[in-house]
């Protein structure tokens, strides 16, 4: 009884022998390289290549920034130009619009997105603060306490935790 338990257990072992592996060692180290492209959720402002002439023009201009995901476009302002209306489209999935208002000075921001559409999935994703911070995300209507003088961001984009259309016509106001 013992030597037939004994030659079961051994059999699927020898057959587990038999099997011919092969093994390829890559001596390059995974973590340094990487084939694919890695997706952010965040705009990420030191990859964005941009002409020296559009951005040393901070007259109100559109510089569409093309992305593997949709679209970045940046719409520049100055504080003095408040109140603003702004009027944009949304033609891809995971498009985002990032106003930057410069010599920003005041202690309070108030934006509203609005849109015809009852089902459009927009929202103000975050704000840059003068002072680098950043904070979000918020809904459609945005009432934030600022820290600092400067350069200030409101990043509009999708929410990925709301279903909805992602794609239309809309007017950020500004004061």
């Amino acid at each position: 009884m013992k030597k037939s338990l004994l030659l079961l257990c051994t059999i699927p072992f020898l057959f587990s022998c038999k099997k011919e592996t092969v093994t390829t060692i890559n001596n390059q180290d995974s973590v340094t390289k990487s084939e694919k492209p890695i997706a952010q959720d965040k705009f990420d402002t030191d990859n964005v290549k941009l002409e020296d002439t559009a951005v040393s023009a901070m007259k109100t201009e559109e510089i569409p920034v093309e992305s593997q995901s949709g679209r970045v476009i940046m719409r520049m302002e100055k504080a003095s130009s408040m109140p603003l209306t702004i009027k944009e489209t949304f033609d891809k999935n995971h498009d985002k619009l990032i106003i930057k208002i410069s010599d920003f000075a005041k202690d309070k921001i108030s934006a509203r997105i609005t849109t015809d559409q009852r089902d459009f999935n927009i929202r103000f994703n975050q704000i840059k603060l003068p002072n680098g911070e950043m904070n979000g995300p918020f809904s459609r209507e945005l009432d934030y306490q600022v820290k600092g003088k400067g350069e200030l961001w409101l990043i509009i984009g999708k929410s990925n935790m709301a279903d909805g259309k992602t794609e239309g016509d809309f007017t950020v106001t500004v004061q």
